[in-house]
């Protein structure tokens, strides 16, 4: 079995719905063709994971997903040596499977990895796009078909998670946001069916939520979080109890904000 049979488990067979907001797959398009990997920036649940699926389809690549954390080691990335069968055998980390079967590797909040462990994607996000393997002493070279992404919330940047600038400068960036009202709507109707009229007044509560950033709120309603509460409404829960349950009560706990979230939603519906 070859590598790229084994990674036929992470090809998507169908498309995912995405609305493109300006040039972002022109953009991820020709970075691919040139081999640049690609960092994506924006708000959480603004998009940025579906568009990768997106873009994972389009070319027909596999797509490795990371979500990095605190605990996130360079191990866990390359790979390490597992006792098989009594056996000490070498394992392939999803980078590291990426890189052998030509895939898409995404990164996604990479700030949340530990800095010794981003380190590691530095000499595959250059012009020698190639992966050190220490423990083995392999030099895996990424064949034209491999693409490394990354993804980061610059709102959430503080000194000691930010993107360093010698990781920074190896990537084309593509900011994202969430997208213009109308599109917005349209996007949770056709995630949803859910009616035009009620999907306008989620899109109008959640840039309501969204002005209360730094006032209250750390962020306001993502786009995901509309679409869960249309869900939610489409089965056929009050629209109040749906805003209540899928955003509100997701995007703070103080009472007192808690309250006035609560209070907005209430004007609306």
């Amino acid at each position: 079995m070859t590598i790229e049979s084994k990674l036929d488990e992470y090809l998507i067979k169908k498309e995912p719905f995405y609305a493109p907001q300006g040039e972002e797959i022109e953009i991820f398009e020709a970075a691919y063709e040139n081999g640049i990997p690609v960092l994506l920036k924006g708000p959480t649940g603004c998009g940025k994971s579906r568009f990768m699926e997106h873009m994972a389809w389009k070319l027909s690549r596999p797509l490795i997903t990371v979500s990095c954390h605190d605990d996130l080691t360079a191990a866990d990335l390359v790979g390490r040596y597992l006792i098989i069968g009594g056996e000490t055998r070498w394992a392939d980390g999803p980078l590291s499977r990426a890189v052998r079967g030509g895939g898409i590797c995404y990164l996604d909040e990479i700030v949340e990895a530990r800095k010794d462990t981003t380190v590691v994607i530095h000499p595959l996000a250059d012009d020698r796009r190639v992966l050190p393997i220490e423990k083995t002493g392999e030099l895996l070279a990424a064949p034209p078909e491999f693409c490394l992404g990354i993804s980061y919330n610059p709102g959430y940047q503080s000194v000691l998670k930010d993107l360093k600038q010698s990781t920074r400068q190896r990537f084309v960036s593509i900011e994202f946001d969430y997208p213009p009202t109308q599109l917005e709507s349209a996007i949770i109707v056709k995630e949803t069916g859910l009616d035009n009229q009620i999907a306008d007044r989620l899109v109008k509560y959640a840039n309501m939520t969204r002005n209360l950033k730094g006032s209250g709120l750390e962020e306001g309603a993502s786009t995901r979080l509309l679409i869960h509460a249309a869900k939610l409404m489409k089965t056929g829960i009050d629209a109040r109890t749906a805003c209540r349950s899928a955003i509100s009560e997701t995007l703070t706990d103080d009472p007192d904000m808690l309250k006035a979230v609560n209070e907005l939603s209430a004007s609306l519906f």
